[in-house]
């Protein structure tokens, strides 16, 4: 299977490629023209996703959080209640004490008791304010993610609207393109396709315009083009590397 592939690549003369790789490089570009349309909605999309995961995300720590507080309050109020216990025990005690020892004890347990309940109430305040703006903060957040779900509706409608009109142009080009790819040598395609890929504006071949370079526009030698024109070799741009034909396998008029 690779031999006869390498068979077939041995039969295209240069000319053949260069046609085949130019009629790609159209191709390819017209694609990129279809996507330029879509423009930033497909990152805009993914980053309003992304955006709303984080927000309900977000609301969901704030309700874990106001969970845990709760649980912290109930145990605040237990404490309290078991001092208040304890505290209607001692002063009972007190009323039967029989020596101011036993009387001095209970009186200090009585008013350690108070200020446990002190402290159980101040971490009591806290909570309830720790809960309040936690709630103030879900109801701002639920405020932006409604927001941002209407917009993402909005950004999805467009999104799909633009792809459904390209959608068969595009899938059509790339046929296309791939029906081409057998037609230019393995070797040369790589090259074409990795110098498209780190070209600015994505061309991997460009013809011959007004004796310079149809890509970075520097000056091509009037012997470079006279080999050009001969397309008897692949020829690439000393400065950008760009593969080049001349402006008559391009099907363009020799002064465009």
């Amino acid at each position: 299977m690779a031999t006869d592939k390498k068979e077939k690549e041995k039969q295209l003369t240069v000319e053949e490629r260069l046609k085949s790789l130019y009629e790609l490089q159209t191709i390819l570009t017209e694609i990129d023209r279809i996507k330029t349309i879509r423009g930033e909605l497909p990152l805009e999309v993914k980053d309003l996703e992304d955006h709303i995961e984080g927000l309900r995300t977000r609301i969901v720590n704030y309700n874990n959080d106001i969970a845990e507080l709760k649980q912290k309050l109930a145990a605040e109020k237990e404490k309290i209640n078991d001092s208040q216990n304890k505290i209607a025990r001692y002063k009972e005690q007190l009323d039967n004490v029989k020596n101011n020892r036993e009387f001095d004890l209970l009186s200090k347990e009585v008013e350690f008791q108070s200020l446990e309940i002190e402290l159980a109430e101040k971490h009591i305040n806290e909570y309830n304010r720790t809960i309040e703006q936690r709630n103030r903060d879900i109801a701002a957040t639920e405020e932006n993610l409604t927001d941002r779900e209407h917009i993402l509706t909005e950004k999805r409608a467009e999104l799909d609207e633009i792809v459904s009109e390209t959608r068969q142009d595009e899938e059509r080009l790339r046929e296309k393109a791939l029906e081409l790819e057998p037609k230019v040598d393995a070797r040369t395609l790589a090259a074409f396709k990795r110098i498209r890929k780190n070209a600015r504006n994505g061309l991997g071949v460009v013809y011959i315009q007004r004796n310079a370079c149809g890509g970075c526009f520097n000056r091509i030698p009037p012997q470079k083009q006279l080999e050009i024109k001969m397309r008897k070799k692949i020829i690439v741009c000393e400065y950008c590397g760009r593969i080049l034909v001349d402006p008559e396998l391009a099907g363009v008029e020799e002064n465009a």
